[in-house]
């Protein structure tokens, strides 16, 4: 029988990417997979192409050669062409299969796939020599990879019988039911506390932080608070102001003073993705990284309210 239905996980998920030899997603070198769907709408998202839940067409101009194979193919004005170039309507019903099979050049593709947990584990069991040498593992992430909790238990669980170190990239905005399936197989969680204030949150993201900071406080204060590390991406104007973090650093520390907490710097390649999902970027003038001096200043401010066990790179 096989393993995943034996242990009544679930067979099949749906995956936007796999990125292999990651540095920045747990320790050592890691093979990270982004599960589809997530729950937030934050306005600074860092893969926009991983928002909505089922896979969807999308277009690479660059790789378009104008050709009409597409304009010919679809059958329900899936696609369109005006004096800008190709449109691709992602939420029109068409024949996507048949328009990307028949696309010569890759210039329209599926944002997503459906996968096993088998077809994944294979995929991750390619790099075990870079986990056994660099201390790495396999990290999911997203989207939101709760918004999937059965399928991720089973490929988590799957990696740990393989001896294979496993970590978790999460929003927190998911029942305690979801999370408590996915923590005996984790080896370190990466929970992330955007905003303290609720109305920011709401405003910035979509939803409220209420069940974030339910399920921050859960973990905590559980046996696995050792495998936790609260991270707060730095977003100008949004994450990163003073009262934000000054905010978010004494109810982490309120709960447990040895908290772990990390700094991530605003990353500006984002921006990028935007045009490929047909939406607005909360930025016009894209801002660069925070200086070395910016970064130890926000350093200082959580120290001031609390935070002990800071985790941040300064750059140079």
């Amino acid at each position: 029988m096989d393993y995943q239905k034996r242990e009544g996980f679930c067979q099949t998920g749906t995956i936007f990417d796999i990125k292999r030899f990651a540095t920045h997603d747990g320790s050592g070198l890691r093979t990270t997979i982004f599960f589809k769907g997530c729950p937030l709408r934050c306005v600074w998202c860092q893969n926009p192409e991983g928002l909505e839940k089922e896979p969807g067409p999308v277009y690479f101009a660059n790789k378009c050669i104008g050709c009409g194979t597409c304009l010919k193919t679809c059958t329900r004005e899936g696609v369109t062409a005006d004096e800008r170039g190709i449109h691709v309507h992602k939420d029109r019903e068409d024949d996507w299969d048949r328009i990307i099979y028949n696309c010569p050049t890759g210039a329209i593709a599926m944002d997503a796939r459906t996968c096993t947990v088998q077809e994944l584990v294979r995929e991750a069991q390619k790099d075990c020599v870079f986990y056994r040498r660099g201390s790495g593992g396999v990290t999911i992430s997203g989207g939101e990879p709760l918004m999937q909790a059965d399928f991720a238990a089973g490929l988590l669980a799957e990696l740990k019988k393989l001896g294979i170190h496993t970590a978790i990239e999460t929003s927190l905005f998911a029942s305690r039911e979801a999370l408590e399936k996915v923590l005996p197989h984790l080896d370190q969680i990466y929970g992330d506390m955007k905003l303290a204030d609720a109305g920011e949150h709401e405003a910035f993201t979509g939803v409220s932080n209420e069940c974030i900071r339910k399920n921050m406080e859960y973990l905590l204060t559980s046996p696995e608070r050792e495998q936790v590390i609260v991270r707060t991406p730095l977003i100008p104007g949004h994450t990163a102001t003073k009262h934000n973090l000054a905010a978010i650093a004494e109810f982490l520390s309120g709960i447990y003073p040895q908290v772990r907490y990390e700094l991530l710097n605003y990353n500006p390649l984002a921006e990028a993705k935007y045009h490929l999902v047909g939406r607005e970027y909360c930025f016009q003038e894209n801002p660069g990284l925070y200086t070395r001096a910016q970064m130890l200043e926000f350093g200082e401010i959580v120290k001031e309210h609390g935070i002990r066990n800071l985790i941040m790179e300064t750059g140079a």
